[in-house]
């Protein structure tokens, strides 16, 4: 029996998130999608969606608790036992090349895990070194990362690897609400009917964005878009060069999407949200503290103490003679 995935044409809304998944298809060099976003509202249906677009239709889930060893790859144990050969066998990112590599709550994962990953798909490449052997192959896959931020933060400089980042509103519309309920039912009572409802648009879709992935190297990242988005991120504020680098990469991608045959303005607004969001320094200017005018220091002749300043009880002093007891002026004797 054929497992079908909720198509990504299908999707209600979430064009902003469409649009930025198949940007990272077209070129998975951008980096990866980070998407933000309470539990329940379809990460992984539209992740599982963007599979069915690439040649591979691959989709692979990294489960939480997954080790170093089944993330990249190690020895064959068999094979060193029983044959006395140093053997790889591949791990997760083997099984991902030309697919979806979909995490979970990325940012349970240990910090060195998702460094690994990013590596990966940035360069397209996994290479292991290990347990005497060395072997290396490609993986070339769409890193897709989700997160609740009510569950903790990615570290900056691992959130600044990501290419891209959107948030999801966990508000829809009612209308929308009810629409996403609807289809969603629809697609549970009967996948096999639900998908051929919905085939020519997501071939469409799939049609877009593989004649997109063949036109990119064509467009080329031309010194004068450069120029506009190193402007841009330098007035946003972003620390290092990866934005700039995946800026230019999505704007091409984007003008490949459009079946444009060069980056023009319309590409770079079109992305800029998505990769300046999580890199974007928050620099309100501060209003100084306003300082507090200065009192005029009075002498002590025109503004003699009041009654309960200074220490409580002091009385002022008074000169006294050597063998004479005077009484202070408050105090009176009793008759």
């Amino acid at each position: 029996m054929t497992e079908h995935h909720f198509p990504l044409a299908a999707v209600v809304g979430a064009d902003s998130l469409k649009l930025a998944l198949c940007l990272a298809a077209i070129d998975p060099a951008i980096g990866g999608v980070l998407i933000e976003g309470p539990r329940g509202m379809a990460k992984s249906t539209l992740a599982r969606g963007l599979a069915d677009l690439l040649d591979g239709g691959r989709f692979v889930t990294l489960p939480l608790g997954a080790s170093e060893e089944r993330i990249v790859g190690t020895l064959d144990l068999d094979a060193a036992l029983g044959q006395g050969q140093a053997r790889f066998s591949p791990g997760l990112l083997a099984r991902a090349d030309a697919g979806v590599l979909y995490v979970d709550e990325v940012n349970l994962l240990p910090d060195h895990l998702v460094d690994l990953l990013l590596d990966a798909a940035a360069s397209g490449v996994n290479h292991v070194e290990r347990d005497g052997i060395s072997h290396r192959h490609a993986a070339r896959f769409v890193l897709i990362g989700t997160m609740n931020v009510e569950e903790g933060e990615l570290r900056p400089q691992l959130l600044d690897r990501f290419g891209l980042n959107l948030a999801l509103d966990g508000q829809p519309q009612p209308v929308e609400r009810a629409e996403i309920v609807r289809r969603r039912l629809a697609f549970d009572a009967s996948p096999d009917a639900f998908v051929q409802r919905w085939q020519a648009e997501q071939q469409a879709l799939a049609t877009r964005c593989q004649s997109a992935r063949q036109h990119l190297a064509a467009i080329a990242l031309d010194d004068v878009s450069l120029g506009e988005i190193s402007q841009r991120c330098f007035a946003a504020g972003v620390d290092g060069l990866r934005a700039d680098l995946v800026w230019l990469r999505a704007a091409r991608a984007h003008a490949a999407w459009r079946g444009a045959g060069a980056i023009e303005p319309v590409d770079i607004d079109a992305v800029e949200d998505f990769v300046l969001r999580h890199r974007r320094r928050q620099q309100a200017p501060q209003a100084p503290a306003a300082t507090p005018p200065e009192r005029p220091q009075a002498q002590q002749s025109e503004q003699p103490p009041q009654q309960g300043e200074g220490q409580w009880g002091e009385l002022p002093a008074q000169v006294q003679a050597m063998g004479e007891r005077r009484v202070p002026p408050r105090w009176t004797k009793k008759p």
